[in-house]
């Protein structure tokens, strides 16, 4: 199991509702806890490893909402535009379904709360919705195709 399968099984636990859960293989032993704490951040108990002399990393826990920020283009100053960003490795769908149109295309107006687009992690369907406001300036990805974490999927002009 590797650092982004990880990543994606505390994804899982955290939205899951489930307050702790043991995986066991022949190589390793992970125990993952969420706190009922307002954070709703899931804690790595504990990661044994196989006698392979491998060192173990300490795994990050996952934000639980789609990473926004401004990029920055040193060839065009007037571009302001705002990075949504993956909260999750999976396939991004574009629309809810093929013979559907897109959720949101260059151009749509978007506030708040729409749905942008669906991430398939784990053969869970995950609708990421928009925390900001503006105007889809350039979509990133193409539809049905993987994508990482953080990875950036919209550009999105907010004024």
């Amino acid at each position: 199991m590797d650092l982004k399968e990880i990543q994606a099984l505390i994804k899982f636990v955290s939205k899951s509702g489930a307050h702790e859960v043991s995986l066991e293989t022949e190589d390793f032993k992970i125990n993952i806890k969420t706190t009922s704490g307002a954070s709703e951040q899931p804690t790595i108990i504990q990661a044994v490893a196989p006698q392979t002399g491998v060192p173990v990393a300490a795994v990050p826990a996952v934000p639980a909402s789609p990473a926004v920020e401004v990029a920055s283009n040193s060839e065009d100053e007037d571009n302001n535009y705002i990075e949504v960003k993956s909260p999750m490795i999976g396939t991004i769908y574009r629309s809810p379904s093929p013979e559907q149109d897109a959720f949101v295309k260059v151009g749509s107006e978007i506030k708040p709360g729409d749905v942008l687009c669906i991430v398939e992690a784990m053969k869970l369907f995950n609708e990421i919705e928009s925390e900001v406001s503006g105007k889809i300036v350039k979509v990133l990805v193409d539809d049905q195709s993987p994508i990482e974490y953080d990875q950036p999927l919209f550009l999105v002009d907010p004024s």
